[in-house]
């Protein structure tokens, strides 16, 4: 059917000059576009609305019906929409090219509709079993997944525990014999057993010095096996800090003057008594100065300081900030401990690395890379806080801090 548009709106309503022209405007839009009144008699369809819904072979005596003949819905409901305030209103409706969108809005005043017919969106066929199918696939697949990626760290946890464990027992093997040869160095050095020559004593020496070595390392492993498996225990009790570091400075005298390293001991005045795990602080000091020595050249020099510090970071719950900042002198909280050498430096991309386990910076140097990962766990056991200041070039510090008052501060 052609509508005419002399006959598909009303003569009386508009005159036909103003008509022509409008329909002929209406013609140049790219879309199908309908008029139609609330009964869904169509008063206007555009040449491209026409060819859209082919209603030129139509026979003229048979008028469509918008709602019955194009979009097969109730026009109360549609209405219904309309008039709750909506819009637009989008609908399906079938077109000569397939599926088309219709979008409907509404002109009050002359009770009409405005359709638009467009290209309906692409959308891809949804099989709802299908869909089903994939999800409960990909469910599995992540279950799956998730088995798997537990059962790989159940077993690397088993590693780890059969390797404490094996680290362990060969310390605790090894430990009887080597103080059983340590105890024979020294007899034979004292010459309770003999007149030493010189060369001889040189020998003994040194093999005492080998042995000295081993010792340090099994007890190291027997410190990382009791670290790792949760076993160390800190016996916490009022000590004082500068017969702490005292005796590990007259321990390492010697060792320092066989190196020609020299070493030097600077103790701060008021140092306190508070609680802490003497042999457990002493072996901390012991490992650092013997990186120190290590890595220090003969002539060089290996500086321990200790002194009171004030620790910002911690934040006496009962004194206000405001006060704390007004304070001339806030008053010391922890000792701030560093152990300083002139040797190569250490560069600034390994100062966290060099903390965890089995890592050496240089690999020819001796050890076994679990000394500072020793002292960083010791160290923060007593609530401290251990780094390394360093430079290629200019040597290290290592620097850690031990709370006085740990029940009195709490991390800020």
């Amino acid at each position: 059917m052609t509508l005419s548009k002399a006959s598909s709106v009303e003569t009386h309503a508009t005159g036909g000059t103003l008509f022509g022209l409008m329909s002929s405007l209406l013609d140049a839009l790219d879309k199908p576009l309908l008029v139609a009144d609330r009964s869904g008699r169509v008063l206007f369809a555009n040449l491209h609305a026409q060819d859209a819904l082919h209603w030129k072979d139509e026979t003229e005596d048979v008028k469509p019906n918008l709602f019955r003949d194009v979009l097969h819905v109730d026009a109360k409901g549609l209405f219904g929409q309309l008039e709750r305030g909506e819009q637009e209103v989008n609908l399906p409706m079938e077109s000569i090219g397939g599926l088309a969108r219709a979008r409907i809005r509404w002109l009050p005043e002359p009770d009409w509709l405005v359709i638009f017919a467009e290209p309906a969106p692409l959308r891809a066929p949804v099989d709802q079993d299908q869909m089903r199918q994939t999800v409960n696939d990909l469910l599995q697949e992540r279950e799956i997944t998730y088995r798997n990626l537990l059962a790989a760290y159940l077993r690397l946890q088993e590693v780890n525990r059969q390797k404490t464990v094996f680290l362990g027992s060969a310390a605790h093997e090894l430990k009887t014999p080597l103080a059983v040869m340590k105890g024979y160095y020294d007899l034979m050095l004292s010459g309770s057993l003999g007149h030493l020559t010189e060369k001889q004593r040189d020998i003994l020496q040194e093999s005492k010095q080998s042995c000295d070595r081993l010792v340090r390392l099994v007890s190291t492993f027997l410190n990382y096996t009791a670290l790792e498996s949760g076993k160390l225990v800190l016996q916490f009790q009022d000590n004082d800090i500068l017969d702490c570091l005292n005796d590990v400075v007259i321990r390492w005298k010697e060792a320092f003057q066989r190196a020609n390293v020299h070493l030097e001991a600077s103790f701060g005045e008021d140092l306190p008594i508070f609680k802490f795990d003497y042999p457990k602080i002493q072996q901390c000091v012991t490992n650092l100065m013997d990186n120190a020595l290590k890595h220090t050249p003969s002539g060089g020099r290996v500086t321990l300081e200790v002194r009171a510090h004030f620790w910002e970071r911690r934040v006496s719950p009962v004194t206000p900030p405001k006060e704390r900042r007004g304070a001339r002198r806030p008053q010391a909280n922890s000792v701030i401990v560093s152990v300083s050498d002139t040797g190569l430096g250490i560069s600034a991309e390994y100062h966290q690395e060099i903390f965890e386990d089995f890592m050496r910076v240089d690999p020819s140097s001796s050890g076994m890379g679990l000394g500072l990962a020793i002292t960083k766990r010791l160290i923060q056991a007593h609530h401290g806080k251990i780094w390394v200041d360093s430079e290629p070039g200019r040597g290290s510090s290592f620097k850690f801090l031990l709370p006085t008052k740990v029940e009195a501060y709490t991390y800020a």
